[in-house]
């Protein structure tokens, strides 16, 4: 038999085929949820200082496109679409990747996860953001607290209680997957 015994869990090539699955569908999933709620906090958040979400949307594209992303009708703002999704994804995938290697991250998701939201709304705004050709848009205290605390909420949240069961052998999680 190629299995491997590792603590209570058998490594086996099955058993990381399903892992690979249930990494997919984490990050699928957590990335779907947290872009879709992050979108609807953006839009609603930015719609407070006049702009509506084709505008919201062609601020995300923006930063690849500068400007000009402005003038760019509904292909910009599905462009801005794609790579909001796309970072969406990206942080879901990164979570679900620590969260396979360090059981914390699952045992204590909720305070995890919104650590990881706030983290990841500070990453884009000091380091991402400053290198890439965005429009400087609206900042003022009310959208930096919405900001963190809304990437905690509605990004942080949703990506930690997809990979919460990455592993796990539990029935709750087992009947979730």
């Amino acid at each position: 038999m190629n299995a491997v015994k590792m603590g209570p869990v058998v490594h086996s090539p099955a058993n990381r085929l399903k892992t690979g699955k249930e990494f997919i569908r984490a990050v699928a999933l957590g990335g779907l949820a947290s872009g879709t709620l992050d979108a609807v906090d953006g839009v609603v958040a930015f719609g407070f200082y006049g702009m509506n979400p084709i505008q919201v949307l062609q601020f995300i594209a923006s930063g690849a496109f500068g400007p000009s992303a402005f003038a760019g009708g509904l292909l910009m703002a599905t462009a801005g679409a794609v790579f909001h999704f796309a970072i969406a994804f990206v942080a879901a995938a990164v979570y679900a990747a620590g969260a396979r290697v360090a059981p914390m991250l699952r045992r204590n998701w909720v305070i995890a996860g919104l650590l990881y939201g706030a983290w990841v709304w500070l990453f884009m705004n000091l380091v991402i953001l400053p290198l890439s050709n965005v429009v400087p848009g609206p900042s003022d205290w009310p959208l930096v607290v919405n900001g963190i605390v809304g990437h905690a909420v509605f990004v942080g949240l949703p990506i930690a209680w997809f990979a919460r069961c990455l592993g796990c052998e539990h029935s709750a999680c087992r009947s979730a997957a």
